[in-house]
Formats: C-alpha cells, sequence, structure tokens
C-alpha cells in the first residue's frame, strides 16, 4: 500500500501549554490545516467558489497517544475513509516525524454544503471520485524538514 496523503509542520512556541507540550485544542488545528493541504491537493484549491465544493465539519474525535513539544516535526496522514450520500470522513494520523512515533489519530466527519447557503448537497461524482482515490505518496512540507531535491 502507498504512503497516504502528508502534511509536516513544526509545532511553535505559543501552541505548548504550561507543561511544555502542544495544548489539546491545537491539535483540532493541526488536523484543519492538514484537511486543508489534503482538499487543496485534491481539487487544486481551497477556494470554495472556484472548486464548486464546501463542506462543513459535523463530528471530530481525537485520541491522543503522546505529547509533542516545541520544534517538533509533526507528520500528519490524511485519507478518506468513508463517501455517503452527502458525508465523508477522514481519518488523520499524527506522528512525530523524526522517530515515527504516533501522537494522535482524529476521525473527522464533513457534509458537503452549497458554498452560497450553506444547505447540505449530494457531494458532486467528480469529488467523489478525487476523495476515492486521495493523494498517495504526496507531501506538502510545512516544515522544511524534507532534504532540497
Amino acid at each position: 500500500m502507498s504512503e497516504p496523503f502528508r502534511y509536516l509542520m513544526r509545532v511553535r512556541y505559543g501552541e505548548c501549554d504550561a507543561q511544555g507540550i502542544v495544548f489539546n485544542a491545537r491539535w483540532g488545528e493541526y488536523v484543519d490545516l492538514a484537511a486543508a493541504e489534503y482538499t487543496r491537493n485534491l481539487f487544486g484549491s481551497t477556494d470554495p467558489i472556484a472548486t464548486d465544493f464546501d463542506c462543513r465539519l459535523v463530528k471530530q474525535t481525537m485520541q491522543w497517544r503522546a505529547p509533542a513539544r516545541f520544534d517538533d516535526v509533526l507528520e500528519l496522514r490524511v485519507r478518506t475513509t468513508h463517501l455517503g450520500t452527502t458525508s465523508y470522513t477522514t481519518v488523520t494520523e499524527i506522528f512525530r516525524h523524526s522517530d515515527r512515533t504516533p501522537l494522535a489519530e482524529c476521525e473527522t466527519v464533513y457534509v458537503c454544503v452549497l458554498h452560497n447557503t450553506g444547505t447540505k448537497r449530494v457531494i458532486p461524482d467528480r469529488h467523489r471520485r478525487l476523495l476515492e482515490v486521495g493523494a498517495p505518496g504526496v507531501i506538502v512540507d510545512h516544515a522544511g524538514a524534507l532534504p532540497r531535491a
């Protein structure tokens, strides 16, 4: 099986709490950043007008396994795991990039909506096909962690 879509980011100082670890509320933000890059890669943009695709988060479940700290590079692996008529589910697995330690896993359910009204709609066939395939092997590196070619 090929690698799923991967997003690399670096933990910033202000994202850590008094314990010196990433504050729990930040993990949802990390998942959202990875989801934006995933859909940008799939659809060519995150602009709902340009892509004719908009969605709303309706459920998110996070399970933590280990903490992350300032300056850690996180690797978020995103894949689509379920496609319904109007909704889809992604799983984002978060690892410490340096040693591949599993840190957290997040399941997110989105519902597809019309961008101008927010009314629920059927996932368009074009988007459905792209979500089914995902973006295997694609890496977006916002951490500067990978060697330059």
